[in-house]
């Protein structure tokens, strides 16, 4: 029991030390027909960690769109410059991922379902405005370490629009 006190203490005390952001990916809801949402707080002033989910809206058969019906993506941001307002940082992720697969037999037809974990890093660019508004664009590339019927490559791409508090 003290252990989990503890655990949940420390836990707790992380995310109250400062800034948490919640956003969403415009960019992917626009161009992509999905919706991506990010939650990110601050450990120190110059690192954060953060959780996106990824949700894709568009069918199967369309010919621009991410692999992956959903993604989880939790991520460790280093903040490499001191401007409160720009910052440029570094990231790592762990990707979560799952979707549909066209299979061999059956061409055209999307019916091998795959999960798999990618391990990738990005870098990107925030702004952040004296009234709280976020907006932050990023790129990066992670690859799929354990499925053999998932996409080898996992992009992480985003322009998101938030809030600070």
């Amino acid at each position: 029991m003290k252990k989990i006190l503890l655990t949940l203490v420390v836990f707790v005390s992380s995310i109250s030390y400062g800034q948490q952001e919640i956003k969403l990916d415009i960019a992917d809801a626009l161009v992509i027909r999905s919706l991506e949402f990010s939650y990110e707080s601050y450990i120190t002033d110059d690192s954060s960690f953060g959780v996106s989910a990824l949700f894709n809206l568009a069918k199967q058969d369309v010919k621009f769109r991410y692999n992956e019906n959903v993604m989880i993506t939790p991520y460790y941001r280093h903040y490499f410059t001191s401007d409160y307002k720009w910052n440029f940082f570094g990231e790592g992720f762990v990707g979560i991922n799952s979707g549909k697969s066209e299979s061999v037999k059956n061409s055209g037809i999307y019916d091998k379902k795959y999960t798999d974990g990618a391990l990738g890093i990005a870098v990107g660019t925030k702004y952040v405005a004296e009234s709280g508004l976020v907006i932050d664009i990023y790129g990066g590339l992670g690859r799929n370490l354990f499925g053999s019927d998932s996409p080898v490559l996992v992009p992480r791409l985003g322009l998101n629009i938030g809030w600070r508090f």
